[in-house]
């Protein structure tokens, strides 16, 4: 892509934008950091200056990539795949520090906001390539979810309990079952992923 095709499609995107057009620009539903779940405010305030990404000290903020969405290029979203959003638990007091990093309020909390409170996402479990649903006794996910957002059917496999899941990622950060490809034949991803709750409801 030519730098005068991507200028382009950044002034369409912004326009459309401006005139409500953001659902329709071909943008993918993304888990944004706390204070980012009001979509349309995020895109229209982010100056992609990747303050959040740099202060995280979990290392859990990427920046969105042009295949997410032209409109969604260089915002926050989350990568789990080592780790999860403990909220700055034990570097702030639980004040989030992306939140404060940001200069435009693109992440903004609303007053009383807490880990519990604010939904990232929500926790899915494919159990076609979990290693519990197959039978190999598996419990990573349970164990680490700190919510206890989690519980065990009588077969000792996960489930997700939905009204207390708020998508930190614990889940699915330390989920294994992509290192046993041999029996989770034909996985592209975790067994357990957080997936945004735009993508749900759609």
């Amino acid at each position: 892509m030519t730098r005068r095709t991507l200028c382009l499609g950044a002034s369409a995107a912004a326009v459309m934008l401006g005139t409500g057009g953001l659902r329709y620009v071909g943008s993918q539903p993304l888990v944004r950091p706390p204070g980012g779940q009001d979509e349309e405010h995020l895109v229209s305030a982010c100056i992609r200056c990747e303050k959040c990404y740099e202060i995280c000290p979990c290392d859990v903020i990427r920046t969105a990539h042009i295949e997410d969405g032209i409109v969604n290029m260089r915002t926050p979203t989350f990568d789990f795949s080592a780790n999860y959003c403990d909220w700055c638990a034990e570097e702030n007091g639980g004040d989030p520090l992306c939140v404060r990093a940001c200069p435009t309020e693109a992440l903004k909390l609303p007053a009383g906001a807490t880990a519990e409170s604010t939904i990232l996402g929500k926790a899915v479990i494919n159990t076609n390539w979990c290693l519990a649903y197959l039978l190999i006794g598996c419990r990573f996910c349970f164990d680490a979810c700190p919510y206890d957002a989690m519980e065990l059917d009588q077969d000792n496999r996960p489930v997700v309990i939905a009204d207390r899941c708020n998508g930190c990622g614990a889940c699915e950060s330390v989920c294994v079952s992509l290192q046993n490809g041999s029996i989770s034949e034909g996985a592209t991803e975790r067994a357990i992923v957080i997936r945004p709750l735009d993508e749900l409801e759609g």
